[in-house]
């Protein structure tokens, strides 16, 4: 298969989208990283994304719309808190996990009676939707375990020949997956995985906000999850990565040149000054920063040849909170604490 490359133009847009109407899978771009896309509602289609991905068929996947009325097509009950949630925060990077229609096959919600579903805020993702007139599932284009795509380049690194197309859209603005939640009751959320909608920004909107444990710590094989990236391995490099929980950058930068071996490398905040003797990335000071680069880096990194990769660990609040959880699912929840 060759892969055709798309741009953001309205006649390409319109080539990406009569191909998902085929069933053909169709990378492009979101505003949090890029999505490989299939006609939600086609089991041969989704079947083939996972096929593409090599990833596991009990990771459910999102399913992208692009006007707030197309979630009654895709979810059979729809309660008041996710309207009073999608008129604040859609389009943009929230997922509601929601009882599912049956239009949408089990393989699309990994055996499950509930569906992930958002309205992405990039405009070329949007009008892709309109254009095809399908609801998308999409997980991150990129081989399964591996840095989730932010430029159309990182997905024709990891997708060249398994896919039909890659619709460019330039940089993703946010860098690391949408934040999912479900509803405990009409006025619980549930938040399944971080990202740069935060607890603190959901707090106003419910009675209670609270964190899923699988963000702090693996959960065992064998448990059902609802969102995907509650329960592999995700986002690694080939580098081995070693997140470092230090009081002070002292500290972090006494540990690393007492265990450094061929191959070391440090991914430090834009303030820590060098560490002498051993090469380093910045991945920014803000939970922001931090998530628009973090991906970026880690690809840049295997570029380097980098074999083991201390990093300065973020902050556990607010958008921190989604750099710290992909960088322990980076590093399969081994850290070190000082």
């Amino acid at each position: 298969m060759i892969t055709e490359y798309f741009h953001d133009t309205a006649e390409e847009i319109a080539l990406a989208a009569r191909l998902l109407q085929k069933g053909e899978l169709v990378a492009f771009p979101t505003e949090t990283v890029y999505g490989l896309g299939a006609d939600a509602r086609r089991e041969d289609s989704v079947r083939a994304v996972f096929a593409a991905k090599g990833r596991p068929a009990d990771n459910p996947l999102i399913v992208h719309i692009a006007e707030i009325g197309q979630i009654y097509d895709i979810a059979a009950e729809v309660p008041e808190i996710a309207l009073r949630l999608a008129s604040v925060f859609w389009p943009g990077p929230l997922t509601m996990v929601l009882p599912k229609q049956d239009c949408i096959p089990e393989v699309t919600s990994g055996g499950l009676e509930t569906v992930g579903i958002r309205m992405p805020s990039h405009p070329v993702a949007r009008a892709l939707i309109r254009a095809s007139g399908c609801p998308i599932a999409a997980p991150s284009a990129n081989r399964s375990g591996k840095p989730s795509p932010t430029t159309a380049r990182h997905v024709m690194d990891d997708m060249n020949g398994r896919i039909a197309a890659i619709l460019d859209g330039g940089q993703c603005s946010v860098g690391v997956e949408s934040t999912v939640i479900c509803f405990d009751d009409s006025d619980t959320i549930h938040i399944l995985r971080p990202g740069l909608i935060s607890q603190e920004d959901l707090a106003p909107y419910a009675s209670r906000v609270y964190v899923d444990h699988a963000i702090y710590e693996q959960i065992a094989p064998d448990v059902k999850v609802a969102s995907p990236g509650m329960k592999y391995k995700h986002y690694a490099p080939n580098a081995k990565i070693l997140p470092v929980d230090a009081p002070d950058f002292a500290a972090f930068a006494n540990y690393v040149s007492k265990h450094a071996v061929y191959g070391t490398y440090c991914l430090l905040f834009d303030g820590d000054p060098e560490i002498p003797g051993i090469p380093s990335m910045r991945y920014g000071d803000s939970g922001a920063e931090q998530a628009h680069n973090l991906f970026l880096r880690f690809r840049e990194l295997d570029e380097a040849g980098a074999k083991l990769v201390y990093v300065r660990m973020p902050r556990q609040d607010g958008a921190d909170l989604s750099v710290y959880n992909r960088l322990m699912r980076a590093a399969g929840f081994e850290a070190v604490t000082l």
